[in-house]
């Protein structure tokens, strides 16, 4: 009922103003997350550090999001819409102002962490007032441009910077996203309309504590799996582990948890968000994997790398929303299914590549992969929190965005912590680099195709609600 009446009063806002508003903010956000990528080599000579050190300047902004999501949800709870949406974008602005004048790698990285302090409140404004605005047979095309956003943006950021670095400063790349976000904060000003309910949560500190501590310990200690103090580590992630199972606990003891861990109790959204998870760690692991097959093993260069994955790119952000509307128009049980088949197919293939093998082969795979992965990414989300009573779905979001953030890690780490462990055992036996990145890749993507065939068992075992498609 009141997801109805929120329907009817969203007739008076313009919502496709509203939409255009926050996409664009979310897409900046998230295209500034892997902007500096490209750059690190120039920033590791001009601010004299180290691979190790330079790496967080994205590893640490993927932190600071991830620590925060959970506390989205209460602050969406407290916060009308509007002014969340301007403090965001105004911390954002403020981050990148100074990331532009910095000089100095603790700068930069002060500046990066405030950049990801309005990051972490941009994407769950954009997905829970998508639903809200929306009525339930238009939230699949919705929730696909929504989810094609965040898979766009860090997608597009090394391409963009790579072309741009080729002829200038590392610094124009803030330069231009300043106007950018000047303009949101107008449209956010004169369009954005509040549309969430105020409830007005009590706030728990000690809850906020545990999760920060907890998604900080197990982000850290999975990002620093090549570190040789193994000991150090593996205490790091059991007290990470700890402190989240202590927040759990926690949380189904307070009147006004900080996020609600009941949503779990709705199966068929537990086995959705599992989906989210494998989609979301070989969609993050391939933008790292295939470049540097296509740089150790193609022996392509970085511009060429860049402007070769621009094809999969663009056809995911194309068939996102047409999938979203597929869902909309016959629901997602045969479209989720055929997407994660697809998806899993093509793995098993690019999996054999060598490099007899052209460039080109692997890039036409890679489309496949894009194509099947956009038919589930945001038709497994939409199902997820259409599973959802209102009053769950802010908590939804937020579980949902933390789980992502920590999921492209726990992939990162494990699909190259496989390659490089084929590729050094290959090279010991036969000293030859260009076939040992192949053979690396290899083991390292077929364990992409193990988890898709338990994703593929997961999307058989969803009952999508016709009522809510």
């Amino acid at each position: 009922m009141i997801q109805q009446e929120n329907y009817l009063q969203s007739k008076k806002y313009n919502t496709k103003i509203i939409m255009f508003t926050l996409l664009l903010g979310s897409f900046i956000a998230l295209f500034n997350e892997t902007i500096l990528n490209v750059a690190f080599p120039k920033l590791m000579i001009e601010m004299n550090v180290g691979t190790t050190t330079v790496q967080w300047l994205t590893t640490g902004y993927v932190l600071v999001i991830a620590i925060l999501m959970p506390v989205t949800a209460f602050l969406m709870n407290t916060y009308t819409t509007k002014k969340l949406f301007m403090t965001a974008i105004t911390l954002f602005l403020i981050g990148t102002i100074c990331a532009f004048f910095s000089t100095s790698f603790p700068l930069l990285l002060v500046s990066r962490i405030i950049q990801a302090l309005g990051t972490s409140m941009l994407i769950p404004i954009l997905m829970n007032t998508a639903l809200i605005i929306n009525p339930p047979e238009k939230r699949g095309a919705v929730m696909g441009a929504c989810v094609c956003v965040i898979s766009l943006g860090p997608a597009f950021g090394p391409t963009f910077s790579g072309i741009l670095l080729q002829y200038f400063s590392w610094h124009l790349l803030f330069l231009i996203l300043i106007p950018i976000l000047v303009l949101c904060l107008i449209l956010g000003h004169l369009f954005l309309e509040n549309v969430n309910t105020i409830t007005k949560p009590k706030i728990d500190y000690l809850s906020i504590l545990l999760s920060a501590i907890g998604i900080g310990c197990i982000i850290y200690s999975i990002s620093s799996t090549s570190n040789t103090d193994i000991v150090a580590i593996s205490a790091i992630f059991i007290i990470g582990i700890i402190s989240t199972l202590l927040f759990c606990k926690r949380q189904t003891s307070l009147k006004q948890p900080m996020l609600q861990i009941k949503s779990f109790k709705h199966p068929v959204f537990t086995r959705s968000v599992l989906l989210i998870i494998i989609i979301q760690m070989l969609q993050f692991s391939m933008n790292i994997i295939l470049p540097m097959l296509f740089e150790n093993g193609f022996k392509a260069s970085t511009l060429i790398t860049g402007i070769i994955l621009l094809p999969a790119t663009l056809l995911y952000s194309f068939l996102s929303p047409i999938s979203g509307k597929l869902y909309d128009n016959i629901g997602g049980k045969i479209i989720i299914p055929c997407g994660v088949l697809l998806a899993c197919i093509s793995i098993f293939i690019l999996s054999s590549i060598t490099k007899s093998n052209s460039i080109f082969t692997a890039v036409i795979l890679y489309c496949l992969i894009c194509m099947g992965t956009s038919m589930v990414a945001s038709n497994t989300q939409t199902t997820a929190l259409n599973q959802l009573p209102n009053k769950l779905r802010v908590d939804g979001i937020a579980i949902i965005n933390t789980l992502m953030q920590i999921a492209g890690c726990l992939g990162s780490a494990l699909f190259l912590g496989i390659m490089s462990t084929y590729e050094n055992n290959y090279l010991t036996a036969n000293q030859n680099k260009i076939d040992s990145a192949f053979y690396g890749f290899g083991y390292s993507i077929k364990f992409g195709g193990i988890i898709f065939i338990i994703g593929f068992i997961l999307s058989l075992t969803l009952k999508y609600n016709t009522e809510n498609k």
